[in-house]
């Protein structure tokens, strides 16, 4: 994303918030913010898959184009906002319309299931939650990745949020209230990981990924559907 916002797998989730996503000028720099920012976007993903499950079968919820979904091998997702989706399938992925407080599909479906700082955008994280633990699999597993609002990056980003077209109606979340949101579900099990020490444009080879949330502006969190 254009300026100093970390703009990381957002995706819009009710109609009235994806039109600054339907445009191909919005997909496109969304694509092109992390080509301009490879570091953000390394960092993010080792932090990922730092807490991501190897196998079974797995869905991301706000696909967006994809840049997530195929290094991390998911093949299917959700994903609201039309230009988005129309950039995933370009690349071979089967995304289909839909909400993260309505997942159209039946219970017990995936093993695993995968947010990327789209939480924020959710009209409800507790229905969203709620769909995610009906459409796992005993002892799914659910990773968030998000906007950690009690770190120093976060906070930047909530004073200026209202200058992004894109960030202006996000609320972003503490790793405590993302705690609170998901175990309210019945997940628990919970483990997390932090990234992002530094401004984006200062972020270089090699950002730390480690254990914990705090200071890391990327937060991820993993769970475990309690059956």
């Amino acid at each position: 994303m254009p300026g100093p916002f970390l703009f990381s797998g957002i995706i819009l989730v009710m109609t009235t918030r994806t039109n600054a996503f339907e445009r191909a000028v919005a997909v496109a720099a969304y694509e092109n913010w992390f080509a301009d920012h490879p570091h953000v976007y390394a960092a993010e993903l080792a932090a990922l898959r730092s807490l991501w499950p190897r196998v079974g079968s797995a869905l991301e919820v706000g696909m967006g184009t994809g840049l997530f979904a195929l290094p991390l091998g998911i093949g299917v997702g959700v994903e609201p906002a039309q230009g988005m989706r129309e950039a995933a399938r370009a690349k071979g992925l089967g995304v289909v319309a839909g909400v993260a407080e309505a997942l159209p599909f039946p219970d017990h479906t995936f093993d695993r299931i995968l947010f990327v700082t789209s939480v924020c955008f959710f009209d409800s994280p507790a229905r969203a939650f709620d769909e995610a633990y009906r459409v796992l699999r005993p002892s799914g597993v659910v990773v968030v990745g998000f906007i950690n609002k009690d770190s120093e990056l976060g906070k930047k980003y909530q004073l200026r949020k209202d200058e992004s077209p894109f960030y202006r109606q996000a609320h972003f979340y503490s790793g405590s209230e993302m705690r609170l949101f998901i175990s309210k579900a019945g997940f628990g099990g919970f483990q997390a990981a932090e990234t992002i020490f530094e401004p984006p444009m200062e972020v270089g080879p090699g950002e730390l990924v480690k254990e914990g949330l705090g200071e890391g502006g990327f937060g991820v969190v993993r769970c475990v559907k309690l059956d």
